[in-house]
């Protein structure tokens, strides 16, 4: 940092020297001579020196580079015996205005447009014969208003830019939100109607069945401690998430898939609601993400029966295709319970479906009970 505002401030002070070097340096032939333009591309070059204090202060090197066309143009000799060669350093100038409009404030860009236009006119006015005067100015304000139109230019398209980025920001925070929002309700609520069915199952026979009792709380014990399981890796994946800088989400080959439906079936069976699991086709490896989605959506469906259908049993069917896994719940129950929507289950069904571009079904059936359908594409590739 101290490195280069030495070389920007140093760059300042050698400014009017190099200046003067490249306009005095050179013989000049007679006192009415025309102004050689390899003296303004020397101007101009020498005003590359104030880059550094342009991106630091930027009016006060655009006023030190008027200053030194202004000098420049008083060194070229008699007004209208020079030509418009001592003219051509504002170039650095409009070019200096057209950076001070794209990376700063309105405030400080219409401040250095007005000294630009205010010392530029002067100085044509002044240094033009009578007949040039209006060619000159016309020239000065035409570089003038490219340089102002190309910064805003810039300007714009870099602000645009930012906010592509802050809502592409926005964007991937909610989707982060409710991919988290739905996973915390699929491993929660499943677990929250198992619990509360085997806890009032011991509370009527605790008396009566003390073995049974036991028997109910230790699923109870078995079912939390799984979900706190389950909720500390996520806890833990989303801290390690913000420790690192462009972590990815928890890793999906942790989570639970279609190897765990089993697992689920056997506690839904012993909290009272008889799950029978049926495959079909070929079982084989699947996708992360859609291996999660099956398994989620077959939780959330049998969650949906043990709490809402009244029903003491549901059949679980899983065929695995070519192209994709179709899935089918259906119990024996009264036909409604999640039809509403008013749930986050089955909003979290349908958007774990409509991301992976599939299908969901839900409804009652007309032999009684209820059915939840879903097909879920495999990715092109996938055998």
């Amino acid at each position: 940092m101290r490195r280069s505002a030495i070389t920007a401030w140093g760059g300042a002070v050698l400014f009017p020297l190099a200046l003067a070097w490249s306009q005095l340096g050179s013989p000049r032939p007679g006192p009415f001579h025309y102004y050689s333009p390899v003296l303004a591309v020397a101007a101009i070059l020498s005003m590359g020196l104030l880059i550094g204090v342009l991106r630091r202060v930027p009016l006060l090197a655009l006023l030190m580079m008027l200053l030194g066309c202004v000098a420049v143009v008083l060194l070229a000799g008699p007004p209208g015996q020079s030509g418009r060669a001592p003219f051509l350093p504002f170039l650095a100038v409009d070019l200096a205005l057209a950076y001070i409009v794209a990376t700063r404030t309105s405030r400080v860009s219409t401040a250095a447009v007005l000294l630009s236009l205010v010392v530029q006119f002067l100085t044509v006015g002044v240094f033009s014969n009578g007949g040039d005067v209006a060619v000159s100015a016309e020239m000065a304000l035409l570089a003038l208003a490219t340089a102002y139109m190309v910064g805003r230019l810039i300007r714009e398209r870099r602000e645009h830019g930012e906010a592509l980025r802050t809502r592409a920001v926005a964007d991937a925070v909610t989707a982060e939100r409710l991919r988290i929002a739905r996973e915390l309700h699929d491993m929660v609520a499943h677990t929250i109607g198992i619990v509360a069915l085997q806890a009032g199952a011991a509370k009527r026979v605790i008396d009566t069945q003390p073995a049974r009792a036991r028997e109910a709380l230790g699923e109870v014990e078995t079912a939390s401690r799984e979900t706190l399981s389950g909720l500390r890796r996520m806890l833990g994946a989303l801290r390690q998430a913000e420790l690192e800088k462009g972590a990815e989400p928890a890793p999906l080959d942790e989570m639970p898939g279609l190897a765990d439906v089993d697992r689920l079936a056997e506690a839904t069976t012993a909290a009272g609601v008889r799950v029978d699991i049926h495959y079909r086709g070929e079982r084989r490896p699947l996708p992360p993400e859609v291996d999660l989605s099956a398994f989620r959506i077959i939780q959330e469906a049998v969650t949906n029966v043990v709490r809402h259908s009244g029903a003491s049993h549901c059949a679980v069917s899983i065929d695995h295709r070519n192209d994709e896994i179709s899935i089918e719940v259906v119990d024996d129950g009264r036909g409604h319970g999640v039809t509403s929507g008013t749930g986050y289950g089955l909003v979290g069904m349908r958007e774990r479906v409509a991301l992976l571009h599939g299908e969901l079904t839900t409804g009652p059936r007309p032999e009684g009970g209820f059915r939840v359908t879903a097909r879920l594409p495999l990715p092109t590739g996938v055998t």
